[in-house]
């Protein structure tokens, strides 16, 4: 919704950030949903999401940020995955 792809990292249960940090966003969500840590797509950070923002990303394409390989070695069809599949 935001404008940009991501993949998630982790995910909170409820918005953990503090109140400074809340505000000082354009959208404040609900807090009391899940909340999602993800790494964007043509960039080389990581933001704090909530579930109401998010949409499904239908792209084949591996996400390109170079913090991706870190949390996730192997891209295969389409899904990343933790491990390597061997």
């Amino acid at each position: 919704k935001h404008g940009y792809r991501a993949v998630v990292v982790y995910a909170d249960p409820y918005c953990e950030a503090d109140d400074e940090w809340y505000f000082a966003n354009e959208s404040q969500p609900e807090k009391n949903q899940p909340w999602y840590h993800v790494l964007v797509d043509g960039d080389d950070h990581a933001t704090y999401i909530a579930e109401s923002s998010l949409e499904y990303d239908m792209n084949p394409y591996p996400i390109q940020n170079p913090l991706v390989h870190r949390v996730f070695p192997t891209f295969y069809k389409g899904r990343y995955y933790t491990q390597n599949l061997n």
